[in-house]
């Protein structure tokens, strides 16, 4: 997803630094320090303009999250709507997912999602998907050992190829829909995102998966 530039996206998160971080070479291992108290971590890699994030944070009061987004004009988005809502337990990160362990320490995070990535069709652009194995390398370094990964699409061809990496990873599957708006157990806590909304009312199903790094 690439949206338009946000002339006031840079004021907005420099006036904000409470909210997001721009910097965050130095917070392996601190960033329970940017909440009011420390909890189980998660982080939402690549969150689009926040509906999903957000409203997970506001159903979850007992958890910690982190959105994360490389776009400026993205990121100051769902700054936006943390700013009205002021949520205890939501932090935002401006950063690229494919410097996680830059970012985080070993074992420090206990969640990661993965919602409506960019599947790069092209071959050539294979190592950008997030579930290429350098990604996933990543996601294994900072997730606890109980800690899981969750992954949504609408494109059946980067489903496919993710099952197929992840599986080469040695990653064990805890759950997994093809349809997951008609899996009534799978969807009665889903949270929708804007892109989901919009592109499973045209007819799009929506693939799903639950995966664990194999001790």
């Amino acid at each position: 997803m690439r949206l338009r530039n946000k002339p006031w996206a840079k004021d907005m998160i420099n006036e904000n630094l409470d909210l997001i971080s721009i910097q965050p070479e130095n917070m392996q291992g601190k960033w329970q320090d940017r909440f009011e108290k420390e909890q189980p971590l998660f982080i939402e890699v690549g969150s689009g303009k926040g509906r999903f994030i957000t409203e997970l944070a506001k159903q979850n009061p007992q958890n910690n999250y982190i959105a994360m987004e490389v776009q400026e004009g993205a990121i100051a988005l769902v700054l936006k709507k943390q700013v009205e809502l002021k949520l205890p337990n939501l932090q935002l990160l401006l950063a690229n997912g494919a410097d996680l362990s830059e970012y985080f320490a070993e074992n420090e995070i206990d969640g990661v999602y993965l919602n409506f990535s960019d599947p790069w069709p092209k071959t050539r652009h294979e190592k950008r998907r997030l579930t290429y194995k350098s990604f996933l390398k990543q996601y294994q370094y900072i997730l606890k050992d109980d800690g899981y990964l969750e992954f949504k699409t609408d494109n059946q061809g980067l489903f496919e190829y993710s099952l197929i990496s992840m599986n080469n990873f040695g990653m064990r599957f805890d759950e997994i829909s093809l349809d997951l708006h008609n899996n009534e157990e799978l969807n009665q806590n889903n949270i929708e995102t804007e892109y989901e909304e919009k592109f499973s009312k045209k007819g799009f199903r929506i693939n799903f998966l639950k995966a664990q790094f194999k001790n």
